[in-house]
């Protein structure tokens, strides 16, 4: 296969899974959770029925190993989620998790002992700046989403606090990658088994966000109907796109 055909069918699938969840985020900035457990679900099938063969292959590294991993995992996807329900622009969520690098070298430094060249540290003042340029710039486009409610002082209160889950779930990310690397220096790498694990072993834990979840499943369901070309008939649009989302 061309090289080119993965880095394009990459980049439509980011590109356009990017604009399905912003439209779906501007009128449900609740609904996170939701499609979380989908792509979850979604992540699921192949590795059941692939790399596992219906769970009777032993996993090569110690499941306690996957339990930790899959502790923050989740955490991290939840905090994630719920920043988007704080008034926070999909633009500044998408560049807050870009610049996951600059919690990798601080961590990185604090944790491993690493010591780095001064250029990286360079480069992560420029990603700085670039992220608190974005950030101000952001500020003022609170009054363009779903939950601002007019009171100019709560819904700035509601914008920190968005800031403190991102920068929050942007360190536990990083910790996260540093205990799969620590792991992974161990046992060896095993990406079909870590994926299928990662995405298997949280599920019961979106128990805990029944709630959540029935809620979203109602406001789809009372999403405005859109017409299917071609095959007719037309469904809820908001499970549209998020079939979409999810296989994207």
């Amino acid at each position: 296969m061309h090289p080119a055909i993965p880095i394009g069918l990459v980049f439509f699938g980011c590109c356009s899974n990017v604009i399905f969840l912003e439209e779906i985020v501007k009128v449900y900035p609740n609904s996170g959770n939701t499609l979380t457990f989908f792509a979850f679900l979604f992540n699921c099938l192949e590795g059941l029925f692939i790399t596992t063969r219906f769970l009777t292959k032993k996993s090569a590294i110690p499941m306690k190993y996957y339990v930790v991993m899959v502790a923050f995992f989740f955490i991290v996807q939840t905090l994630n989620n719920y920043t988007l329900g704080f008034n926070i622009a999909m633009p500044l969520h998408m560049i807050f998790r870009a610049g996951s690098l600059i919690a990798n070298l601080i961590l990185g430094v604090i944790i491993l002992k690493r010591s780095y060249k001064p250029t990286k540290y360079i480069s992560v003042v420029f990603i700085t700046i670039g992220i608190v340029v974005c950030t101000i710039a952001s500020s003022n486009q609170k009054e363009k989403m779903a939950g601002h409610t007019g009171d100019a002082a709560y819904d700035y209160l509601i914008w920190c606090i968005g800031l403190f889950l991102l920068v929050l779930s942007l360190f536990l990310s990083a910790r996260m990658g540093i205990f799969q690397e620590q792991t992974y220096a161990i046992y060896g790498k095993h990406p079909a088994e870590a994926l299928f694990y990662n995405h298997f072993l949280p599920l019961p834990g979106f128990l805990l966000l029944y709630s959540d979840i029935s809620r979203c499943f109602g406001d789809f369901n009372a999403s405005a109907p859109y017409a299917l070309p071609v095959i007719g008939g037309s469904v809820p649009w908001a499970w549209l796109w998020l079939f979409f989302i999810t296989i994207s």
